[in-house]
């Protein structure tokens, strides 16, 4: 069977789908999974070892015999748990092949092979018989099936049918309940995610303000949750409206339903403001009693926030509420948590009465506007991050002049609407997909535009003269962005758009922006490294296997679908190439891998060396027909361990004014970075995160090659670490 994994071109800003093996979609599945960062998880594994062994305790107390069922068993650890609490038999259940293939081999290293029975199935493919995969039912159902916004990997379908084929009645669970937690908040910069807000324009006529259409106002959003590292928001970027409630409880000892629900809950706001946001968590209790609790509650509902375990694969959500509504201290409100088989949503109302909840609705959000379906949340800020329009409007009237013929390239861009209220004579945009017109349609009709800006719906190499009204460019603008983009440089596709367009370029064409630099910066991770750490053994348990397979696959070879909720379902990317040998045999680099995209706003880091400028892309000449390349050595500046490289892009729209996409500040004394929050960042993990190396070797300086294809758009790099 052949799969299929989704690249990025840079060259042609489109998705292409590539032929794979199945087993190679798997094996970067796994790569590029949360397994190490769970693994790495001491404080969830500790909690889930005594849940375990309290429930096997359980069981043996009652004289039966301990059966477990391990549903999501990856590594087969909560099965060995499970085991060494001696249970007497267990069944670790896991769909996907090799990391089945992987927990056998684990649970034989570990001696467990004749307790444990690993089963390559979808728990719902499961059998209970004397000829079935299970001889009886289990007594005991351990799962790790949880995301950041509990539901969303399918567990409450695989709890239902577990119930009712797999487990006995009165089973012992671990965990044995999970609770959601939620906050009602105003937030303008979170509310900044998910709306339009007005821009305001000082033109030579006097203020202009670009409005967002009414379907955009009147939009439930996109339906998916946020799920951020919301101990990285600080305090004075939200005001608490309310306090923290209990929305909702599954106990998971007990038949669970997949059936659609909902849960109201009676608020006191404890101040007046708008309500926007609802911020939620959840914690998981092992025990019947709670008292093994595992929780992901903010740093601000904690006792003390020096104790809180960081982990990724289970952060905090942001929901939005359809409409912010204002609300007043000591005037009661209704907030409904809603929820399907995958996600939940919420709804604010009015305080009500009991027989008015009756007619309340179990409807799923769905984007009516189209903008959700184009802009991601960190998109929808950087539209309205106003000190960066600020930016851009100055460039604008910098290069824009009275008989100006402009055309934008971007996916769903502003800069048309700029440009036409600062004095353009003819603005064009062009808009790749059936999607961003429509939306830029709604915009421009919105602010009485239609008739000013012309959108053409094509790709820049199939533009024609007539298109253009037969009239030369003379000002080509782009932010740039491009939907498609994940990693920095895959922007760079408006360099290759600019190509494509030569022949409708006026001979004094002005370029905005006119070029692009890309830099890198060593850094240290505060946690961040956790995540393509090995994990070497675990709660005792030998899973170097494991290990040695991410390794095996070259994680780094090649990105593929990612589970970030936040990325388009194509948005898995690939970024394969052969390295060149004249770079590595230069400086003998053991370390040829690719960087992988991260919003580093929410992973704290210290700045090792000073940011460094490797390439400049100049967007007032065409692509070059060779490759670009730099090597050099990098010094270590400050003292720390080099977990990795950070790459991002800036772009120079004139000689004096520049939009960074990376690094916005490094204090001096301790070289804390603070990013821009609209963009996700290039991470690239040195070996001794990754391998195991020790850090004790702390390098003065790295050795680097960086080759920029043109033909394929992608950044090859090479490190090496000197001491």
């Amino acid at each position: 069977m052949k799969v299929f994994c989704g690249r990025a071109n840079p060259t042609t800003g489109a998705v292409e789908w590539l032929e794979e093996d199945e087993n190679y979609d798997y094996h970067q599945e796994i790569a590029r999974s949360c397994y190490a960062d769970m693994l790495n998880d001491k404080d969830r594994n500790a909690k889930y070892f005594q849940g375990i062994r309290a429930a096997v305790g359980r069981v043996k107390e009652r004289g039966e015999t301990a059966i477990v069922l391990d549903i999501g068993t990856g590594t087969g650890l909560l099965s060995m748990m499970a085991a060494t609490a001696g249970a007497d038999f267990c069944y670790g259940v896991e769909v996907f092949k090799p990391m089945a293939n992987t927990a056998v081999k684990i649970v034989e290293r570990n001696g467990f092979s004749d307790k444990i029975k690993i089963i390559n199935k979808h728990s719902t493919e499961v059998t209970v018989g004397p000829d079935g995969d299970m001889q009886c039912r289990a007594n005991i159902l351990i799962t790790e099936l949880f995301d950041t916004e509990l539901i969303g990997e399918g567990a409450l379908p695989s709890y239902e049918h577990a119930h009712r084929y797999l487990v006995q009645e009165g089973c012992e669970a671990v965990p044995h309940r999970a609770t959601v937690y939620a906050q009602l908040v105003e937030s303008k910069r979170m509310w900044s995610w998910n709306k339009l807000f007005p821009v305001h324009i000082q033109a030579e006529d006097g203020e202009k303000i670009i409005v967002s259409p009414p379907e955009m106002e009147n939009c439930p959003g996109a339906p998916s949750v946020y799920d951020i590292q919301l101990n990285q928001v600080p305090l004075c970027d939200f005001v608490a409206l309310s306090e923290v409630v209990t929305m909702f409880s599954v106990d998971f000892s007990k038949p669970v339903s997949r059936a659609s629900a909902y849960y109201t809950v009676r608020l006191e706001p404890i101040k007046s403001g708008k309500a926007q946001v609802v911020l939620s968590w959840w914690d998981i209790d092992m025990d019947p009693a709670g008292s093994i609790k595992c929780t992901m509650a903010p740093y601000w509902v904690q006792p003390t926030s020096e104790d809180i375990p960081w982990r990724d694969h289970w952060m905090q959500c942001v929901y939005f509420l359809p409409n912010e509504e204002l609300v007043l201290q000591g005037q009661s409100v209704d907030l409904t948590a809603f929820h399907d088989d995958y996600s939940v949503w919420y709804k604010l109302q009015k305080g009500r009465n009991e027989e008015a909840k009756t007619d309340i609705h179990v409807e799923s959000p769905v984007c009516k506007c189209q903008a959700h379906l184009l802009w991601n949340r960190p998109r929808f800020g950087e539209l309205n991050d106003r000190n960066r329009t600020a930016q851009y409007l100055q460039a604008l009237q910098k290069v824009l002049k009275p008989n100006s013929v402009c055309l934008s390239i971007s996916d769903g861009s502003l800069l048309p609407v700029l440009a036409h209220h600062l004095g353009a004579e003819e603005v064009f945009t062009l808009e790749s997909s059936a999607v961003s017109h429509s939306l830029m349609q709604k915009i421009f009709k919105a602010n009485h535009l239609e008739d000013n800006i012309k959108i053409i719906e094509k790709h820049p190499e199939l533009l024609i003269s007539s298109d253009l009204e037969d009239k030369k460019v003379s000002l080509l603008i782009g932010e740039p962005f491009f939907s498609t983009s994940l990693l920095p440089w895959h922007n760079l596709y408006f360099w290759y758009a600019r190509t494509a367009l030569v022949s409708h370029l006026a001979s004094d064409a002005t370029i905005l922006p006119q070029s692009a630099s890309l830099h890198m910066m060593l850094v240290e991770f505060k946690d961040l490294w956790r995540i393509r750490s090995p994990c070497g053994t675990c709660e005792g348990f030998d899973v170097h296997i494991m290990d040695e397979m991410i390794k095996s696959k070259n994680f780094g070879e090649a990105a593929a679908c990612t589970q970030q909720r936040e990325l388009w379902p194509w948005n898995c990317y690939l970024t394969h190439s052969v390295t060149s040998p004249g770079l590595v045999n230069s400086l003998d680099f053991r370390e040829s891998r690719e960087a992988e995209p991260h919003p580093l706003w929410e992973y704290p880091c210290k700045s090792l060396s000073d940011p460094l400028e490797v390439f400049i892309f100049d967007f007032r000449q065409t692509v070059p027909e060779h490759a670009l390349r730099k090597e050099g050595i990098i010094n270590l500046t400050r003292t720390g361990k080099s977990h990795g490289v950070v790459l991002w892009m800036e772009y120079h729209l004139t000689p004096s004014i520049s939009i960074s996409t990376g690094v916005v500040q490094v204090s001096s004394e301790k070289g804390c970075c603070q990013w821009t929050p609209h963009c996700k960042q290039a991470v690239y993990f040195f070996s001794s995160v990754t391998e195991s190396e020790p850090f004790s070797d702390n390098p003065t300086a790295v050795a680097y090659a960086l080759s920029f294809n043109p033909k394929t758009g992608n950044i090859i790099m090479d490190f090496k670490r000197l001491n």
